[in-house]
């Protein structure tokens, strides 16, 4: 049995599941373990975080039993190892439970039967093959299923005034994408400016990144209009005023959802270096789409073009520095 550790923001998560997906199909038996949204682990992140894969429709997986994760862990289950097993893990790494993810791709992921996965496997090689399916499958809420309280005819519940105002603006700007050669781009900077994570993230999608990414569609589509979607709303309108710009302003705490169907329902897709935005272009389904994201994803990364066009193919890659790729 395979187990793969579900934790982070849902970007993350639809990575996780997606890479379950992939599994699935190939024949595996495959769990999530979801415990890290109820167990301590979330008091070493910054931006605490829900497993919002259950606001999404479409999505069905087998979670895994303590029973079936201490099969798999072993001693680890219970952290009383002996000085021995700890040695021969480390001499003998295959002989070890867990695998972590270390590098961008790991194709052993797809040798293994039993092994208890812990990673973010961002890459999209990974799922690449399935994303179609994934695309068909997924659905976002489309009732007051955010607040706890699912609008149903069966229930006889309305959805609050303020979700029915915000799925009421959502559809509205849903139409107006439809309408125009319309491309998403996210602006991720609130916990990526913070001290612990600056120096990973930072620097990454930059102004001149922006711009880069901006003016390869420009040329590519003359008349394109530009929404922006991003957790520091005052920086946007600061800092992007041109009149093909249009800022998203209003999906806000678990709302925030809803910023990521709308960037899936834009034509092109600017991402940021954040899972979030990847999945707002992975769910986009028009056929020529183009999709740019950073050509890195973390500052200790070293970006070798031709690697990353093979695992992220499809995609523009351009560095923050402006250059495409």
């Amino acid at each position: 049995m395979i187990i793969i550790r579900v934790m982070g923001g849902l970007g993350n998560q639809l990575q996780q599941y997606a890479l379950y997906k992939k599994l699935e199909s190939m024949g595996k038996e495959v769990r999530l373990d979801t415990s890290w949204f109820r167990d301590t682990m979330q008091e070493t992140v910054l931006a605490e975080r829900e497993l919002e894969l259950r606001y999404l429709s479409g999505i069905s997986y087998r979670e895994a039993a303590p029973e079936e994760i201490r099969s798999v862990l072993g001693r680890l289950w219970e952290e009383r190892e002996t000085i021995t097993a700890k040695l021969k893990r480390k001499l003998l790494p295959a002989s070890n439970p867990v695998f972590t993810e270390s590098d961008m791709y790991h194709e052993q992921v797809f040798g293994f039967d039993d092994k208890y996965l812990t990673g973010y496997w961002a890459c999209e090689k990974y799922y690449a093959d399935i994303l179609g399916k994934l695309r068909r499958e997924i659905g976002f809420p489309e009732e007051d299923v955010l607040s706890g309280q699912k609008t149903s005819v069966e229930s006889g519940s309305r959805p609050s005034d303020e979700n029915a105002g915000i799925l009421s603006k959502n559809a509205e700007m849903i139409c107006k994408m439809r309408e125009t050669e319309s491309v998403s781009v996210h602006i991720r900077r609130g916990d990526y400016l913070d001290a612990a994570n600056r120096p990973i993230f930072g620097g990454i999608s930059t102004k001149e990144y922006y711009r880069a990414a901006v003016d390869f569609c420009k040329e590519r589509f003359p008349g394109a209009k530009f929404f922006f979607f991003s957790d520091d709303i005052p920086y946007v309108q600061e800092h992007y005023r041109e009149e093909a710009f249009e800022i998203i302003d209003w999906n806000h705490g678990r709302n925030s959802i809803y910023d990521m169907m709308l960037m899936s329902r834009c034509r092109h897709n600017i991402c940021a270096n954040s899972t979030f935005s990847f999945w707002g272009a992975r769910l986009n389904p028009f056929e020529q789409k183009v999709t740019i994201r950073p050509s890195i994803h973390k500052n200790t990364q070293i970006c070798i073009p031709e690697q990353m066009k093979e695992l992220w193919a499809g995609w523009t890659l351009i560095t923050p520095q402006g250059k495409v790729l």
